[in-house]
């Protein structure tokens, strides 16, 4: 299967394209193959370090939040508390929530210590665009800790996290 891709991918290569054969065509959104149902991104260096935070030590943390299904939940709350809120639903509107759960599900697990690996982009990179203020970073917080009390993290446990996150600021407010 690999050799016959291979072979028609140099065919392609080989196969000279005059000019009057390829009419420009607008940059479609292409469907990510490796996660269904994402938009495609321009290619970037992939790093747990992007994730903006090290990993607590051990897995108390990851096991206070329930673990990979609390972590899924607590991020699913999240994004459905802060695309319905008011305050912050206009930064959310050309968002690809898809990937957003995907890869905040990738982060949170990946600090708070489970085995998981951060795939997204930097913190800066991924938040320039957006325009977020201070008030829009507190709204976040504010659905995020709704998202964990509703899991049953622990008060305690919540603002270890919220700790661990906070020095990201910077980075995600840039008005």
């Amino acid at each position: 299967m690999i050799r016959i891709a291979l072979v028609a991918a140099l065919a392609l290569i080989a196969t000279p394209v005059l000019a009057q054969d390829a009419a420009p065509t607008a940059p479609a959104d292409v469907m990510s193959t490796e996660h269904p149902g994402e938009l495609a991104v321009a290619p970037y260096a992939q790093s747990n370090a992007h994730a903006g935070a090290t990993p607590f030590e051990g897995t108390a943390m990851y096991e206070a939040f329930h673990g990979e299904a609390g972590v899924g939940r607590i991020v699913d709350g999240l994004v459905a508390r802060s695309v319905a809120d008011p305050r912050i639903s206009g930064i959310f509107a050309a968002s690809d929530l898809v990937r957003l759960r995907r890869t905040l599900k990738e982060q949170f697990c990946y600090i708070l210590g489970g085995a998981c690996a951060y795939t997204g982009r930097d913190m800066a990179a991924s938040h320039a665009e957006m325009g977020a203020q201070a008030a829009d970073m507190g709204a976040l917080v504010e659905n995020l800790q709704a998202a964990m009390r509703e899991e049953g993290v622990p008060f305690a446990v919540q603002n270890r996290f919220l700790a661990k996150l906070a020095p990201m600021k910077p980075d995600v407010v840039t008005r």
